[in-house]
């Protein structure tokens, strides 16, 4: 059964810094891209960032210059670290991964994280 663990989430005050990180384990077998959302009540999900097997990145535009986002192939393992938080940067975030599990060898299917709570408030 894959699953998606984030971490990381918490309670920061405006001008700092938080690093999210999400493990993918459970029958994997390769994982292309892997990726950063986050949603506010009553807004659809949107993308933070996104990286490639190979390293290649793709940011939000209102994201760039304040998050990076990393990978650990050998863990599984996509990080998001997040500087210069602004309390508009408060929402629920979700990794995902576009991965082929043991399950589901034939293809690549999308699978998510249970998300992490980000809070920026004075």
């Amino acid at each position: 059964q894959v699953q998606l663990v984030e971490s990381g989430g918490g309670s920061v005050q405006p001008g700092g810094s938080l690093t999210l990180s999400c493990a993918a384990s459970g029958g994997i077998l390769s994982i292309s891209a892997m990726g950063w959302y986050r949603q506010v009540p009553g807004k659809e999900r949107e993308l933070v960032a996104i990286i490639e097997s190979g390293g290649i990145t793709n940011y939000a535009d209102s994201m760039k210059g304040r998050f990076t986002i990393s990978r650990d192939n050998s863990k599984n393992t996509v990080y998001l670290q997040m500087n210069n938080l602004k309390s508009e940067d408060s929402a629920v975030y979700y990794c995902n991964a576009n991965l082929r599990a043991i399950s589901r060898a034939y293809q690549y299917s999308v699978y998510w994280g249970q998300g992490t709570q980000v809070t920026v408030s004075s």
